[in-house]
């Protein structure tokens, strides 16, 4: 009699086999996961968790956790998506399962997580190009290159060679990835003003002292215009003296005769075509090459705005 741990996902059919009575399953004990699959009550369900447990399901020496449920496990940004998803390398081992969605792939590139095989970091981003939107996306694909995981270079790389039917979905995303940004939310505005058509910005340029000590740092910028555009998170001021140092900050910028834009979530999701707008005719004013005549309505499908 094989024993079962239970603080991990483990299959009614193995509890069963080692002696665990049904009706104890069926008690406040235990956790069902899927059907079929259970846990120890006490363990926290985590993304991990239901990873193994879908994997479990579909067949631990068949599946690979993958596509949003890999995105979980790694961490990475991700908008809210139901269901838990796994990779199988054989069209006969593709059943379906409630609340698993399970795909079929001739080639997978795995880590594997606390014993569970998960899609590598490349590997998932070619996967969610077929649940998400691109600036969804390229949200994904900064967060990798930010925490150093992958580097942009290696991502566009693995897009190009990835024989998936989302590849080329992944590819055009991976173009978007830049290195150093710091927030969803500045991916959001980038990805905003570059589908307008407005040339892109630079992220997180640093201005140095003459003795090369880092002064500032713009969240995105046009150099050649001396345009700062910051996104602005707080909903509220957190502290006086955080307050008053942002004031300062700003008020040298303007000394240096740099203009600063700041932008809220409010100007990406409910009033992105006035940021265009504002960003635009300041460029335009500053005479910064490369600013179109005539905006690009391309944002639009990605920024739909409420107004």
């Amino acid at each position: 009699m094989t024993p079962v741990d239970t603080s991990r996902p483990f299959l009614r059919s193995d509890a069963i086999a080692a002696g665990i009575e049904p009706k104890l399953l069926r008690g406040s004990g235990f956790r069902r996961i899927f059907r079929g699959v259970y846990v120890d009550a006490s363990v926290p369900d985590s993304p991990l968790v239901r990873a193994e447990a879908a994997v479990l399901r579909v067949g631990r020496n068949r599946a690979v956790a993958s596509h949003a449920t890999a995105a979980r496990v790694h961490g990475v940004p991700l908008p809210a998506l139901p269901g838990e998803h796994v990779t199988v390398l054989h069209a006969g081992h593709r059943r379906q399962h409630e609340g698993i969605s399970v795909h079929v792939a001739n080639r997978i590139e795995t880590v594997v997580r606390s014993g569970v095989r998960v899609s590598s970091y490349a590997q998932m981003f070619v996967e969610l190009a077929s649940l998400l939107t691109l600036v969804d996306l390229v949200v994904v694909g900064d967060n990798l290159v930010r925490s150093g995981r992958l580097t942009a270079a290696d991502l566009v790389a693995f897009c190009e060679e990835a024989p998936h039917p989302s590849a080329r979905a992944a590819r055009r995303a991976a173009a978007f990835v830049r290195a150093g940004v710091d927030s969803p939310m500045e991916t959001r505005l980038r990805m905003l003003l570059v589908l307008a058509g407005l040339p892109e910005p630079e992220v997180n340029l640093t201005l140095r002292a003459e003795n090369g000590d880092p002064v500032r740092k713009y969240d995105l910028s046009y150099p050649g215009a001396r345009v700062i555009v910051e996104y602005d998170g707080r909903h509220h001021v957190e502290r006086v003296e955080q307050w008053e140092s942002d004031l300062a900050r700003r008020e040298a910028i303007d000394d240096d005769g740099w203009r600063i834009l700041v932008v809220t979530a409010n100007g990406i999701f409910r009033t992105p075509e006035q940021t265009v707008l504002r960003v635009w005719r300041l460029l335009k004013a500053r005479r910064l090459a490369g600013v179109p005549a005539v905006l690009d309505d391309g944002w639009r499908a990605h920024f739909p705005g409420w107004s």
